[in-house]
């Protein structure tokens, strides 16, 4: 931590009071005199963020930090990752890990071969893709096939019609078109598309990426 520290020329004395802190906010207080050669993965993760936090940066590159943590290290980094966004710092977070992304990030960037192919604000409400089921009777292929300006997904399995939406703002225009087509709804239900399903439907199925 100190070699790191004077690399990128933190004094002695402010080194002097922020390693001990740094160690303790990652939780190896308890490990401060053994080797890094001695860490398991989960312990060496925990070193390198506190080693990426100790000249306090306004730019922060995270590499799939929680790997090799456990659900209470993951909750710990997460934390962490939050106070500094309360800071003020940009945090960039790599992961596969999409469930971490979810609740960590303010924005998503999905990428593929370099490419950027999608952004999503994680914030937003009116505009993200929902998951819908309804039920109702009287539902024909007639009422799914409808359904085509607002989505392609719309499938319907005798009183049961399940669709994804692009923007909670087509919800009430389709209910209505529902009702107005002769179904009787008893259940409409949205449901906000977790990110590993907006991924799916935006990279597509596993195509050996």
């Amino acid at each position: 931590m100190h070699l790191h520290g004077r690399l990128c020329g933190v004094s002695t004395s402010e080194l002097s009071r922020r390693v001990p802190a740094l160690i303790d906010l990652v939780g190896l207080t308890p490990h401060i005199h053994k080797r890094l050669q001695n860490f398991s993965k989960g312990m060496l993760q925990r070193a390198g963020l506190a080693q990426a936090l100790i000249h306090e940066p306004e730019i922060i590159f995270l590499d799939e930090p929680t790997s090799g943590l456990d659900p209470l290290g993951r909750r710990m980094v997460r934390d962490i990752i939050r106070a500094q966004r309360d800071r003020g710092v940009t945090v960039f977070l790599n992961s596969h890990l999409l469930s971490e992304i979810e609740v960590t990030c303010d924005q998503v960037v999905f990428i593929r071969e370099g490419v950027v192919v999608t952004s999503r604000d994680m914030r937003a409400q009116q505009e993200e893709a929902v998951r819908v089921e309804v039920r109702a009777r009287k539902l024909t292929a007639e009422c799914a096939s409808g359904l085509s300006r607002w989505t392609d997904s719309a499938q319907v399995d005798e009183e049961r019609l399940t669709f994804t939406s692009p923007s909670r703002e087509h919800l009430p225009d389709i209910l209505r078109f529902l009702v107005g087509s002769g179904a009787e709804v008893y259940q409409f239900t949205p449901q906000r598309l977790s990110l590993e399903e907006l991924f799916i439907s935006v990279m597509g199925e596993d195509r050996g990426f």
